[in-house]
């Protein structure tokens, strides 16, 4: 066992010879840092918009469907890794009620603001905090409200997000239960970890036990599964990563999926994290180890018949995938957002809800949307954003890009994907632009690059003055 540790650290090792050469060429900034590429321009950056502003010149699509979001920020405790406004600690019910007929109202709202008796669903993700975290009469009260406002007969999938320790003993059972009834059929259950070692530092209210009884839970009554792990994080080593690893791939579930964890805040809030890495950098994995660690995984999942299908996702069926990502980041369709930090993005324009619970409370009331930021998008803006969602996560197809621009990706950008391309980070044909192998592990990375210079995450001083360096050849 240990040899076979031993050889599979000694071949994932062999990514930090590209993150050096991929480092000295500019493409990656000196410190190794990341920001995830989950929206363009990135959430932090919007400016102040109005609801009139927004939907002033909106419509609704040909089809009348939407992807649709729905967010309850409610959690037991914070989680160290969590960079979310939520509310924490039992006994709030009354507040958890409280936001729940604002949701209400606010779906109302949205209603009338499209012109629509009930919203037609393409697919629906309900997320948090823990959308599972309200007692099973709060979740009934929910997807009822919830679904008499939704038209499900185009939905394709209805996606939940769920925390482990909700899903076991008798709750767990009636909410798996109401979840499944309301139709339900897609659960994503945020393990984080298979190590009560690392859950304990990572402060989740479940251990390994627990977490793998949800699964099987889960899986009893019919739900496809994905699981969720974040790697390099505090106590994690390569050792216990590779054993969490192979724990997660016998386990059968549909989808096992990874997140980088981001020490520095990427959204309104910035989560313990930092605070705790600055106090105990001994328990930090530094930059080799981290991406060593997604390495190792990938050769892990592989050797059990999991191969990355969204970016990020493994998965040993290519049907198995998230509807709801694959519609909002590479169709690029029409998403509405329901909740605090809710985003809507609508065709060539984005808004965002308030972070603020009182805010958000107080728009509601006052028969508003609870935006306060967003953008319409330039068209040079709509190129931008057409390229990047989709090339992170899975590739470009060129008939998409011109539909949603009106120009063809043969005629812009091209000095940009030339040169990515003979650094083979990228490949193309008449029908699509993609990542190579190489491109895919440095995915965020590689579709920043088409980032307007106001929008690059780090400055140009972090990175070295390569071929490769973000702010080159940055014109459409």
């Amino acid at each position: 066992m240990i040899a076979t540790q031993e050889n599979r650290i000694e071949a994932a090792q062999g990514r930090l010879a590209d993150l050096e050469r991929l480092q000295g060429l500019g493409l990656i900034c000196k410190t190794g840092d990341f920001f995830p590429s989950v929206h363009y321009p990135p959430i932090t950056m919007y400016s102040p918009i109005t609801e009139e502003a927004l939907f002033r010149t909106y419509t609704v699509p040909d089809d009348g469907l939407f992807d649709i979001y729905a967010h309850i920020p409610f959690c037991q405790q914070r989680c160290l890794f969590c960079h979310y406004p939520v509310k924490l600690g039992k006994g709030r019910e009354a507040e958890k009620d409280t936001y729940l007929a604002a949701m209400e109202k606010e779906m109302d709202i949205y209603m009338r603001r499209l012109g629509v008796d009930r919203i037609r669903a393409r697919s629906i993700l309900v997320g948090g905090g823990t959308p599972t975290y309200l007692t099973p009469p709060q979740l009934t009260r929910f997807l009822r409200f919830f679904t008499d406002r939704v038209d499900l007969g185009g939905c394709t999938q209805f996606n939940y997000d769920v925390d482990p320790g909700t899903l076991v003993g008798t709750e767990g059972w009636e909410r798996l239960h109401i979840l499944r009834d309301f139709g339900v059929n897609r659960l994503t259950i945020g393990v984080q970890s298979l190590d009560d070692h690392i859950l304990r530092i990572m402060n989740r209210a479940h251990d390994s036990a627990t977490a793998v009884e949800s699964i099987e839970n889960s899986r009893e009554l019919g739900f496809q599964v994905n699981i969720e792990f974040i790697f390099g994080h505090p106590g994690e080593t390569l050792e216990n990563w590779m054993e969490v690893m192979e724990q997660a791939a016998s386990l059968e579930v549909e989808e096992i999926q990874l997140y980088r964890l981001k020490v520095d805040a990427y959204g309104d809030y910035q989560g313990p994290i930092k605070k705790f890495s600055m106090m105990h950098p001994e328990q930090c994995p530094g930059l080799d180890d981290t991406l060593v660690m997604k390495q190792l995984a990938i050769d892990i999942l592989a050797e059990h018949g999991y191969h990355e299908n969204l970016r990020r996702v493994f998965t040993r069926a290519r049907e198995h995938y998230s509807h709801y990502a694959y519609n909002q980041c590479c169709a690029l369709y029409d998403e509405i957002g329901i909740g605090l930090t809710a985003f809507s993005s609508l065709r060539d324009r984005f808004g965002l809800n308030t972070q603020y619970f009182e805010e958000y409370y107080r728009k509601i009331e006052d028969g508003q949307l609870p935006l306060n930021r967003g953008i319409i998008r330039s068209p040079e803006e709509q190129m931008r954003w057409s390229i990047i969602l989709p090339l992170k996560n899975t590739e470009v197809r060129k008939s998409l890009f011109a539909q949603r621009t009106g120009t063809s990706l043969d005629q812009v950008f091209r000095p940009k994907i030339e040169k990515l391309k003979n650094y083979a980070l990228l490949t193309e044909n008449e029908q699509e632009l993609a990542l190579t192998p190489l491109g895919t592990f440095f995915a965020d990375e590689v579709a920043e690059q088409f980032n307007d210079p106001k929008y690059k995450p780090f400055p140009r001083s972090e990175y070295a003055e390569g071929p490769l360096n973000p702010y080159e050849d940055c014109e459409p």
